[in-house]
């Protein structure tokens, strides 16, 4: 016996699977369009946010007066012991490196 064929009913199948074939493709291009676009807004606040903590950072300090004076005052002591003959130039000079470097 002869069977019969359902050609539209094989049409609809492939075309069905055809459509649904490339609406995937497109939601996957649109889930990647979209992934690509959070991106870009993550980082562009974590920029914003980065130069808001510059701004927001305090000026480093001045550095304090009282050390300098404290050398200079030793230096001349260091001066006076040098006129006054009790340091010879060489230790006079390695004192003051001393007191320079800290």
């Amino acid at each position: 016996m002869f069977r019969r064929r359902r050609p539209l009913l094989g049409a609809a199948m492939i075309g069905g699977a055809a459509y649904a074939g490339h609406r995937a493709g497109q939601n996957a291009a649109y889930a990647e369009q979209q992934e690509a676009d959070q991106n870009a807004q993550i980082q562009a606040l974590q920029a914003q946010q980065m130069q808001q903590a510059q701004a927001m950072a305090p000026p480093p300090a001045a550095p304090a007066a009282a050390p300098v004076d404290d050398m200079v005052s030793k230096i001349k002591q260091l001066q006076e012991l040098k006129d006054q003959g009790i340091l010879t130039d060489a230790e006079f000079q390695a004192a003051k490196t001393k007191v320079i470097s800290g």
